[in-house]
């Protein structure tokens, strides 16, 4: 029997006088009773005192709890030797006693220990039949609420449902409207392309044959005069009987010669290369530019805003540095273009020579002479009545252009320029596998009292502002 005695006591001795549960984290009061830590204190409340002691009533300062670690070590071993059994429904799991009231504040069951303690002192405790009543209406209404709730997510659900459907048709009537509008673009583009190599072929066929014409009566005069010459030439060699013989006659031959010069031609192509809306559509790739003054020619005279320049009559007084272009008359933009689809627009009105394009960050800015592709120039240059750049290309313009859109395709290797009045083709430079960072240039070549400047767009495509 002294086995089973001995467990009764170890039990006895490690449990909690407030909770009646193996203790946890015990401490010792100054009359020398041990209660786990939450226990006394939710059972004195504030934490201002003297308390009475739940046992003796002895009155004891809770600052003065002190740890109790030999105790907890001896309720760690009870509770190993004997484990809690199971709480049975109805009874408290901190003290064991049946649950028979009911907390108002804390919404939870209280045993008669529960509510002896200083916790729920300031609460509202009910017997369980009362507080019963009490949340069962609250209940059925939290129950009316949550029906009236699950009907409105019901009617919220079959509306996004219906929403659903019904963005569904809207997107697949855009698909098919996009696949409709671009197969009719194809073949607006397709029939503009026929439209104008058409065109270009009535062009040839006319005026090629009168060209060739005038080419093969020139060969015919060339020749005759050839035969003539070389019939004088042999006379000359005479003695003076045969070359005077008949010299009336050669004489008169040879002053009835008269060239007839080939029919004028005017050297300008009627048809030019239009792409309808492709200007719009590159204007989707602007990027806004201003001018670097750094790197400015001391001839060049820029505005405030870095937006236009022009040329001055005068040198200005500027420092020399690697990144100042002199003596040619240029100027950079301050953006580089390392990758991606770039276009911006200049305005040069009715200037009588310009030149626009981009080169490489690193080119000799003291170059004299020609800037060409080769040293990292790619420049369209006009010259009064046609332009010219910097591969080997030659051609008159039918209308000179007073706005001129660049744009740039640094992956494809595409530099183009077009007339913004009208939307047609200059130049485009054959492709070129682009390195390193390309930056724009500008250069008014000429002084005029007409500026270029760089335009702004903005909005959506074709929404271009006039300079400012």
């Amino acid at each position: 029997m002294a086995a089973p005695d001995l467990s009764a006591n170890l039990q006895e001795e490690a449990t909690c006088a407030i909770c009646l549960d193996y203790f946890t984290d015990p401490v010792m009061t100054d009359c020398g009773h041990n209660f786990c830590r939450e226990c006394i204190r939710r059972c004195w409340g504030q934490p201002e005192g003297p308390y009475a002691c739940p046992e003796c009533r002895e009155p004891s300062p809770q600052r003065n709890l002190r740890p109790n670690r030999p105790l907890a070590k001896m309720a760690e071993l009870a509770r190993r030797l004997h484990p809690p059994s199971p709480v049975p429904q109805g009874v408290c799991a901190a003290h064991r006693e049946p649950l028979a009231a009911f907390c108002g504040e804390d919404l939870r069951l209280l045993c008669a220990a529960c509510e002896r303690s200083g916790e729920h002192w300031a609460h509202r405790v009910r017997p369980l039949p009362e507080a019963a009543d009490e949340l069962k209406g609250r209940l059925e209404r939290s129950v009316e609420h949550l029906r009236k709730q699950m009907e409105d997510a019901l009617l919220f659900q079959a509306q996004a449902e219906e929403t659903c459907a019904l963005w569904q048709k809207m997107v697949e009537s855009q698909r098919q409207n996009v696949l409709d509008e671009f197969q009719r673009l194809r073949r607006l583009l397709v029939e503009e392309e026929q439209k104008l190599l058409q065109k270009l072929e009535e062009e040839e066929l006319e005026v090629l044959p009168r060209l060739r014409e005038g080419a093969a009566r020139l060969g015919q005069q060339s020749s005759q005069l050839a035969t003539l010459i070389a019939e004088l030439e042999g006379r000359c060699q005479l003695p003076a009987l045969g070359l005077l013989q008949d010299i009336k006659e050669a004489l008169r031959r040879a002053q009835d010669v008269k060239l007839q010069p080939p029919e004028v031609v005017p050297m300008e192509l009627r048809t030019v290369c239009r792409v309808p809306g492709l200007v719009e559509t590159l204007q989707r790739f602007h990027v806004d530019v201003t001018l670097d003054p750094d790197t400015a020619n001391p001839e060049l005279v820029l505005c405030e805003d870095r937006r236009s320049v022009q040329r001055g009559e005068q040198r200005q007084a500027l420092p020399d540095s690697p990144e100042r272009f002199d003596p040619s008359p240029c100027v950079l933009g301050q953006e580089r273009f390392t990758s991606g689809r770039h276009y911006w627009e200049v305005e040069v009105g009715d200037r009588s020579s310009w030149a626009l394009g981009v080169c490489r960050e690193n080119v000799n800015r003291k170059e004299k002479g020609e800037l060409s592709a080769a040293c990292g120039f790619w420049i369209l240059v006009f010259l009064g009545s046609y332009y010219t750049s910097t591969e080997p290309a030659f051609s008159p313009l039918r209308e000179p252009p007073r706005r001129v859109g660049i744009f740039l395709d640094y992956e494809a290797g595409h530099l183009s320029f077009y007339s913004v009045t009208d939307g047609s083709l200059l130049f485009i430079f054959p492709e070129t596998p682009f390195s390193g960072p390309l930056r724009p240039l500008f250069s008014p070549l000429s002084s005029s009292a007409t500026p270029m400047t760089i335009c702004r767009l903005k909005g959506g495509p074709g929404d271009a502002l006039a300079p400012q």
